[in-house]
């Protein structure tokens, strides 16, 4: 297998193994296998096993996987019936091994790690990624450091903990300041330090799209919302159905949405202004914590892919996300309040006419609503105090008021 690293929009090549998860001129890389238009679905039980040819590893060692992938995509009529469309389907990642997509990335990190012989695995995250990657590290037997900023949830900080990860909590004014400093350690220190858009994460990100292919029978969504931070997810995603049409098994690629807080929004704010880069963002301030980047590294290639294959970008305010986050939950759906933000976000759009009602859309629900308990003080708390004496009048009156 041939396999190499590719800059995104220049389309300069470097080694598989580059530390450096950026091009010098800072564009996104991602990797290239030659090949793949031969490339064809396998016999197999797991995802990994049935589109193996799509892998850049030698050795395919599920001894390292934690059961990541395989999770349901779901209907919701009462969803779509709210926002608008004919149907509405929901791919749950929160039911990956710790709650969010970030274990289909972490596992092929954990595979780079021991290809290459390292005994570190390294990440800045503000919660999801760390947990994972701190998971997959004790499963493998890699040391897992973890840096992290300093709003980072308790509740993730406490996961990260449990698998024995070294976490380095950064006082920082920004992320993105904090995550710019860190990434450019790697090549001094010789230290693999992996982001939400480097190029080895992406390659497990890219086999949700494989997932969605074999759930769908083939056929191809018009649209698939990500909520959309280090531009990784979303990146990986559109890789995913690009190699398959690159290997003829598919004959169009879905229209992907970029959704992002409105108080922490580069990518949509510039698409919406028809911008080439995205427009920073700091000191910033959103409940949807896990998407806080305010200036996306990636950010520039995923608004070149935006105009380029006609996507499209939305954004959602503080009110907005807990009214999502409440009618997901409504709906069985309890995630975090980053994942709530495309459900508005794809009413919104199809208020503006942007989607029709025919068209079918994915939404992706990135994360659990477990990872942040703090949101719980924005809800209101159905709770009724009673006793032992005074439950069955309590209970009847509840009953009497139901219909």
């Amino acid at each position: 297998m041939r396999k190499y690293l590719v800059s995104t929009i220049s389309k300069t090549k470097y080694p598989f193994e580059r530390l450096d998860e950026c091009a010098e001129n800072g564009e996104s890389l991602e990797v290239k296998i030659e090949g793949l238009d031969s490339a064809t679905p396998k016999n197999g039980p797991t995802i990994w096993h049935r589109f193996r040819d799509f892998l850049p590893f030698d050795n395919l060692n599920l001894s390292f996987s934690l059961g990541e992938n395989s999770t349901p995509l779901l209907e919701s009529k009462k969803l779509a019936e709210y926002v608008g469309l004919n149907s509405l389907l929901l791919k749950n990642e929160t039911l990956n091994p710790t709650w969010s997509f970030k274990d289909r990335g972490s596992f092929p990190c954990i595979l780079m790690a021991k290809e290459f012989g390292e005994h570190f695995v390294a990440t800045i995250s503000t919660g999801n990624m760390g947990a994972s990657l701190a998971a997959y590290g004790a499963r493998s037997g890699i040391k897992p450091i973890i840096f992290i900023p300093i709003f980072c949830p308790e509740e993730k900080i406490r996961s990260m903990a449990i698998h024995g990860a070294t976490i380095f909590k950064v006082d920082a004014s920004d992320f993105g300041e904090m995550k710019k400093k860190i990434l450019g350690l790697a090549d001094t220190l010789k230290l693999r330090i992996v982001s939400g858009n480097g190029p080895i994460r992406v390659e497990g990100y890219k086999f949700c799209s494989f997932e969605l292919f074999e759930q769908l029978n083939g056929k191809i969504p018009d649209f698939i919302a990500v909520p959309t931070s280090a531009c990784g997810h979303i990146r990986g995603l559109f890789k995913g159905f690009s190699e398959l049409l690159e290997a003829k098994l598919i004959d169009k690629l879905p229209r992907m949405i970029i959704v992002q807080a409105a108080n922490n929004s580069p990518l949509v704010s510039a698409f919406k202004q028809g911008k080439q880069k995205p427009i920073p963002f700091s000191n910033v301030h959103t409940i949807a914590k896990a998407i806080t980047t305010g200036n996306p590294m990636g950010g520039d290639e995923i608004l070149h892919k935006a105009y380029k294959h006609n996507w499209l970008a939305e954004d959602v305010t503080e009110e907005e996300i807990l009214i999502g986050q409440r009618l997901l939950g409504q709906a069985g759906f309890f995630v975090e309040p980053s994942s709530a933000t495309s459900l508005i976000a794809i009413k919104k759009l199809r208020e503006a006419s942007k989607i029709k009602q025919h068209e079918s859309v994915v939404l992706m629900l990135t994360g659990s609503g477990l990872k942040d308990s703090e949101v719980f003080q924005h809800h209101p708390l159905n709770l009724i105090l009673s006793n032992i004496s005074q439950v069955e009048a309590d209970l009847s009156k509840v009953l009497a008021n139901s219909f």
